[in-house]
């Protein structure tokens, strides 16, 4: 009964996450409210950043992860498969309509789309900040400040290599949790 679950609440995450892997996070942060057993609002944040550092996607990374972590790997299969399955639904239709992409209603609907994909992407970051920010309930001054401090970084120093990023990351990660 799980492994049906799973497929279904991954099904519904990967039909209405327009906008990328970001986009599922609230949808996410919906099913560790509902399915608490499954993941945790901390774990998503964990589930981000394993998934930003793998290869591939990263709403299929976060639903392998969840899945595997409700069930198994049997369980880390049936999320995946329920997360991508409305894609190649779509991939089928739009195969076998001719002219698809040259639709007005279909333009018109993906130019409406746009506003919700960024409501549901700054959700997911604000959502992402606050557990950072916030731990057990009060403020993690330490965090807030790297974070601060890291921002600025990578603005002020765009064009530098991701993989340094991602390793400044994980090296201030590391060092936090050896405090804490």
């Amino acid at each position: 009964m799980i492994f049906l679950a799973l497929f279904w609440e991954f099904f519904k995450i990967g039909l209405f996450s327009i906008g990328g892997g970001l986009a599922t996070l609230p949808f996410l942060y919906k099913l560790a409210e509902t399915h608490p057993q499954w993941l945790t609002a901390a774990q998503i944040a964990d589930m981000v950043a394993i998934s930003e550092s793998t290869p591939g996607p990263l709403g299929i990374n976060m639903a392998t992860y969840a899945g595997y972590h409700a069930a198994g790997l049997f369980g880390g299969l049936v999320a995946t498969v329920g997360e991508v399955t409305p894609s190649v639904i779509i991939i089928l239709i739009a195969r076998f309509l001719e002219n698809f992409d040259k639709n007005q209603y279909v333009g018109d609907a993906f130019w409406a789309l746009r506003p919700t994909v960024v409501g549901l992407i700054t959700f997911a970051g604000l959502r992402l900040l606050s557990i950072v920010v916030w731990s057990a309930g009060s403020l993690n001054l330490p965090a807030s400040i790297a974070f601060a401090l890291f921002v600025v970084l990578v603005l002020r120093f765009k064009k530098v290599h991701p993989l340094v990023w991602i390793a400044l990351g994980a090296g201030a990660g590391i060092l936090f949790n050896l405090g804490g």
